[in-house]
């Protein structure tokens, strides 16, 4: 079984920065992409960025040159710096594995539970 683990959400006043960490666990042999999601109240949930396991990475427009997605292969953990924040980032933002392979061969996608991110104006 291969877990997601997100911290590092919380409320911030706009202008400032929280980074956002996602600690993937279990029966792992290599996970292809690591991303974050986000879902404001009443919207769908959308792409915020994604990084593969070489290192590539892309970004939604609304959050180019504010955020910052990282990853440690090593650790099977994926990292999102937020700076220069808006009231419009607030929202539950979700950790996603795609392409998790297990020592056995399975290949499957998961999903965190998500974190709370408030920014005050």
């Amino acid at each position: 079984q291969v877990q997601l683990v997100e911290s590092g959400g919380g409320l911030v006043q706009a202008g400032g920065s929280l980074r956002l960490s996602c600690a993937a666990s279990g029966s792992i042999f290599s996970i292809n992409a690591m991303g974050w999601f986000r879902q404001a109240p009443g919207k769908q949930r959308e792409l915020v960025a994604r990084i593969t396991s070489g290192g590539r990475t892309n970004y939604e427009d609304f959050v180019k040159g504010r955020f910052t997605i990282s990853r440690d292969n090593a650790k099977n953990t994926v990292y999102l710096q937020m700076n220069s924040l808006r009231p419009e980032d607030t929202g539950v933002y979700y950790c996603n594995a795609v392409g998790v392979v297990t020592p056995t061969g399975f290949i499957r996608d998961y999903w965190g539970q998500g974190t709370q991110v408030t920014v005050s104006s």
